[in-house]
């Protein structure tokens, strides 16, 4: 059988690989394994969201379809949610529900792109970006990672990778697997530069719920005529907790919509119905809930790199928010694949390596400290200071 080239040169999904490693090994009791590998939230749902679903999944209407983009009712739900959010936002024909951000992320490069053409972004990247471009036959242009800027392009670092053939400029905020976020005011140059030269900015903010305080993301809605050269992804998965739901949303321009809608519609069809209205549910009851999951997520961020930073601890913290760290490993001599398999074996600890994320990243790991309840983050970290170098 003969397949795709592109897609038989896309790397295998690195989760999928960790996964593989650990259950190669033994792990006891006294020492069971520290799962830092796959980012999601370890509580349930809010207790009134499972309530609702439970009366809702008993409603005939929600074992059918709904329209392609989603239900009227629960867009209007969510457009409420990003004014109250964003200061501004979408109206309902301008946003498409999907199986989660990932398919969003489809929707939009197939609607944008087509074979040989280019998209800009930093590494390190979401290694599923990466690979979807790579079974689309899209080219990534990489900018590279640097230290001192914790991964943050500059406008001109942007600015001097853009071809004739670059249709896109691609970020993620909070990052991962950084855990960094993108200022606000850097994000509007940004987005000044691709309308500047006729592109799109591509921005996936699967963790705008675990932003450092009450901060606007940013003002892009709120730009005259936003819809010619933004995109917006969005997850409500990690949001409301309801990661298997595969909550996602694309935001765009009404054109851009009618169009990713043919491929929505060959795709997926819809995003399930009882999905549509957990997200409706927590868009419109569960803010509370939401921040105070937040402020969860930052103290655990703060206990971890008080933790993680200490003298005795040969890994180095270079970036870190929200539910990840970014990390530089202590083995110079082997690849950041050698070095998560070595954290599997020897310290019990299942994390990324650096290398699936983007070129010339073998020295770091991605850590998703976020998964960790407070009671369980020291010692976790203790793992770190037992392995031998």
């Amino acid at each position: 059988m003969k397949f795709s080239p592109h897609v038989e040169k896309v790397p295998f999904p690195p989760i999928s690989e960790v996964k593989g490693w650990v259950a190669d090994c033994t792990f006891s009791a006294e020492r069971p394994l520290v799962d830092l590998c796959q980012a999601i939230p370890d509580y349930p749902p809010a207790p009134e969201l499972l309530d609702f679903l439970r009366e809702k999944v008993g409603d005939p209407a929600v074992a059918r379809y709904s329209v392609d983009e989603g239900l009227p009712e629960v867009r209007s739900a969510v457009c409420a949610w990003y004014e109250r959010r964003y200061g501004a936002g979408p109206s309902v024909d301008e946003l498409c529900l999907t199986i989660g951000a990932s398919q969003a992320f489809w929707l939009a490069i197939m609607t944008l792109c087509r074979a040989g053409d280019e998209v800009i972004l930093p590494a390190p990247a979401y290694f599923d970006h990466p690979m979807a471009l790579q079974a689309l036959g899209v080219r990534c242009v990489w900018v590279p990672f640097r230290e001192e800027t914790a991964g943050l392009p500059t406008i001109a670092e942007i600015e001097a990778r853009i071809t004739s053939r670059t249709r896109a400029v691609l970020l993620v905020s909070p990052c991962n697997p950084t855990g960094g976020v993108i200022p606000a005011e850097h994000l509007l140059e940004l987005y000044r530069l691709v309308r500047k030269h006729d592109l799109v900015l591509i921005v996936d903010e699967t963790y705008h719920a675990f932003l450092p305080g009450e901060i606007l993301p940013h003002r892009l809605f709120q730009e005259d005529r936003w819809q010619e050269n933004f995109v917006h992804l969005a997850s409500f998965g990690k949001t409301f907790s309801l990661t298997g739901y595969r909550a996602g949303a694309l935001v765009a321009g009404s054109q851009m919509i009618h169009q990713a809608l043919k491929v929505q519609d060959s795709m997926a069809v819809c995003q399930p119905c009882l999905t549509q209205h957990a997200v409706a549910f927590g868009c419109e009851f569960l803010d509370d809930w939401v921040r105070q999951k937040n402020s969860m997520m930052q103290r655990r961020h703060e206990l971890f790199v008080a933790l993680f930073n200490v003298p005795e601890n040969p890994f180095q913290l270079i970036a870190s928010g929200g539910f990840f760290a970014w990390i530089k490993h202590p083995w110079p001599d082997i690849s950041s694949r050698a070095a998560a398999q070595r954290m599997v074996a020897e310290g019990a600890v299942a994390c990324l390596p650096g290398e699936v994320f983007g070129p010339d990243l073998n020295g770091y790991l991605r850590l998703a400290f976020g998964n960790l309840p407070e009671a369980k983050m020291a010692a976790a970290v203790t793992r770190f200071l037992a392995l031998s170098y």
